[in-house]
């Protein structure tokens, strides 16, 4: 697979990383019942493909996916690069709640490093600029521990262009993480160009709109998600937008119909095809999702393809 210099860093990554948020299992933003088997076997299957990166966050699973990321990793002479976040802290009742202070940020880095298993973090994320009043304290600490060798590298994930402003202004912003796919463009007005303009790495999340753009999202199974699966609840997956996000589905499966490719692989493209993204986080819950998406990094779509896609989504 090939690789893409992630913005000021020297960190040269695989246009699809391996997504954990999922293989955290069950806790109030999960995906459902997820076996922790599968999600070893799931990334194991992946590094063999020639994904060479995980991205993950204390708060999947409430600890669990870096633990299970742990265990996938554990004996490998060539370990993948690791990416995971500081923000959200949790108590003995699984109660959630956001915390940038510099205390809960050293606190949050030394626990991922225990659970990882690992020495440094090679990307270190503020998963959420929550609360905002705290982003420059948590970004600074974040400086201090990349000095301190425990941290590679600094990025944010779903922040805005004024508020990576503030942080560049202590230390260079790395990377960011937008939510972007062909259901949520918001990132293209400002955080993108901002990113393309300042030599900042970006690595995009739900690429495939949270498998609403796989292919393989029928009503049917939306009304049967499991009860504990966060999709339930968002609006994408409801009326009126359901009915617009189905109809972006057939464009992607007429155009991977041409390509010999699932629309999975379609929509993974449509989103590499930005020039300023670097690369898609694309969550992976079973070896066979990973055959059904690596494909998605080597696709090139052209004018046509492209046209046919915007006329669905406008």
């Amino acid at each position: 697979m090939n690789t893409e210099q992630l913005g000021n860093t020297s960190l040269n990554i695989s246009r699809i990383g391996i997504g954990a948020w999922a293989m955290g299992g069950k806790w109030e933003f999960g995906w459902g019942q997820q076996q922790d088997k599968d999600s070893i076997a799931t990334i194991r299957h992946a590094l063999s493909k020639g994904v060479n990166w995980i991205d993950t966050a204390p708060v999947y699973g409430l600890g669990h996916s870096e633990q299970v990321v742990s265990q996938a990793i554990k004996g490998m002479s060539e370990k993948p690069l690791i990416f995971t976040k500081c923000c959200f802290r949790w108590d003995d009742k699984q109660n959630i709640t956001p915390d940038l202070s510099a205390a809960s940020v050293r606190e949050e880095l030394e626990n991922s490093l225990k659970r990882l298993g690992v020495e440094a973090i090679d990307l270190y994320q503020i998963h959420w600029p929550n609360p905002e009043a705290q982003i420059e304290e948590g970004w600074d600490t974040m400086r201090a521990l990349q000095q301190e060798g425990k941290i590679r590298y600094l990025g944010v994930s779903n922040h805005s262009v004024e508020q990576m402003d503030k942080l560049a202004a202590i230390a260079p912003v790395n990377s960011l993480q937008p939510n972007y796919s062909l259901i949520n463009r918001e990132c293209e007005q400002a955080q993108l160009p901002y990113c393309q303009n300042n030599d900042i790495g970006v690595i995009c999340y739900s690429p495939m709109g949270s498998g609403l753009l796989t292919g393989k999202m029928t009503r049917e199974r939306i009304a049967n998600l499991a009860e504990d699966d966060w999709r339930r609840g968002s609006d994408e997956f409801q009326e009126p937008k359901l009915s617009r996000n189905l109809a972006i589905v057939e464009a992607l499966k007429a155009v991977g119909a041409k390509h010999g490719v699932s629309a999975a692989e379609v929509s993974i493209a449509w989103v590499l095809k930005h020039q300023a993204v670097t690369a898609a986080i694309v969550g992976m819950r079973s070896p066979e999702q990973v055959d059904g998406v690596v494909g998605g990094a080597a696709i090139e779509l052209d004018e046509q393809d492209l046209a046919l896609i915007s006329e669905a989504s406008a």
